[in-house]
């Protein structure tokens, strides 16, 4: 199994404990300026039967979604998730490369609005859609380019 992600993705530009611990992550910028998140599943990303374990595409249906929204304005959104809801609709093995892309419905004053899917081998596996609460914003924080 080849632990690297495809060309055109490098890690991702903001990490944490938990991140590190469920990573690595990656993530590649679009022609249009948005981006996509990926994963390659790993042993210790599995269930007892060799699949992602569904925690672990939640989680990283989450950080896309958050993160994707969060950088989808200037200046930034200061945002807290309110809610998730996930779907399966397939899985990944060991040794798959999942992809997270978002679409960014709305943000508003109080509220922000996305819809995600991880894509693993050309197939829709996950659907997720979220809902954030907006606490202000970050000053100087901007897509990554």
């Amino acid at each position: 199994m080849d632990p690297n992600p495809p060309d055109g993705f490098q890690p991702l530009f903001r990490s944490s404990p938990f991140l590190d611990h469920n990573g690595p992550f990656f993530y590649r910028t679009r022609d249009d300026g948005t981006f996509v998140v990926g994963l390659r599943i790993r042993p210790f990303h599995a269930n007892g039967r060799g699949l992602a374990h569904g925690g672990l595409l939640m989680t990283m249906c989450d950080i896309a979604l958050g993160y994707r929204t969060t950088r989808s304005r200037t200046p930034s959104p200061m945002l807290t998730t309110a809610s998730v809801t996930t779907d399966f609709a397939g899985s990944a093995k060991v040794g798959d490369w999942v992809e997270a892309h978002v679409d960014v419905h709305k943000v508003g004053g109080r509220l922000a609005f996305a819809n995600c899917y991880l894509v693993c081998n050309g197939e829709r596996i996950v659907h997720a859609s979220a809902v954030f609460a907006r606490t202000g914003d970050r000053p100087g924080v901007s897509p990554p380019s």
